[in-house]
């Protein structure tokens, strides 16, 4: 059985962030391992990815991109083959029928919905991608649609815990540079680090771009290894890679 956790704020909306239980992949990848850019057997992968999609939207086309932590948006008309996916990590749509998916292994997943507008989004917020403005983005993209940033419900997903996220002290003053109340979200830690917050950062940029409503799951990816896939725990076991899980949102036909 496929681990499907929801946003109560999404209601209705076609969603769900799958965790790693369920699926055909075996050994490191165990599990429902859809990333295409890992070592694993593609058939597998390939397997996975209609078994996630499934959960949601039964035969629906799953979207994805080529993610590469940018702010980069792109909105989405129709299928994209795999071998074609554009260098991104954010997507909109307002057509029924597609399945935008976001593969994360630590990272934010971010799902955006405007019931009302019949648009929706998805977003992968690395730090790299959080810091420079992947919300912000996805946001006006939905709003080029129609959508309404004060009517949008977004849900934060499984992700990298406080408790798990230990940085450095340079990392940090990078984005209390860009921000000083920033700080709020790194804790003590060991001598020169700190422990960093990185789902109540980007909770707090959905929060001051207006958006009406605002989900966080409170999984901790890395501190679960059961549930789901995580890069940094896969470098603390010296592992030789690691697999991904699937965020997705839709709109039914």
């Amino acid at each position: 059985m496929i681990d499907l956790l929801t946003a109560p704020g999404l209601h209705d909306v076609p969603h769900g962030f799958a965790g790693r239980r369920g699926g055909v992949s075996m050994g490191i990848h165990a599990g429902l391992n859809v990333g295409l850019g890992s070592q694993d057997d593609r058939a597998a992968v390939l397997r996975n990815r209609e078994l996630a999609r499934d959960a949601v939207m039964p035969g629906a086309q799953l979207v994805t991109v080529h993610q590469v932590h940018s702010p980069d948006v792109v909105t989405v008309s129709g299928a994209i083959a795999d071998a074609e996916r554009p260098a991104a990590d954010a997507m909109v749509t307002d057509r029924p029928g597609l399945l935008l998916g976001i593969l994360t292994a630590d990272c934010v997943p971010v799902l955006f919905a405007d019931d009302a507008a019949g648009v929706v989004g998805a977003a992968h917020a690395g730090w790299k991608g959080a810091i420079g403005g992947v919300t912000d983005r996805t946001i006006m993209a939905m709003e080029a649609l129609g959508a309404r940033r004060d009517r949008l419900a977004c849900a934060i997903g499984p992700c990298i815990g406080r408790a798990s996220y230990e940085v450095t002290l340079d990392f940090a003053e990078r984005f209390e540079r860009d921000d000083p109340d920033n700080a709020r979200f790194f804790a003590a830690g060991r001598l020169g680090h700190v422990q960093f917050d990185i789902a109540a950062y980007v909770a707090s940029r959905l929060a001051a771009a207006g958006v009406g409503r605002i989900d966080l799951l409170e999984e901790d990816t890395y501190s679960q290894p059961d549930r789901f896939f995580s890069y940094r725990r896969s470098c603390h076991r010296g592992e030789a890679d690691y697999g991904r899980q699937v965020s997705m949102i839709g709109l039914a036909g």
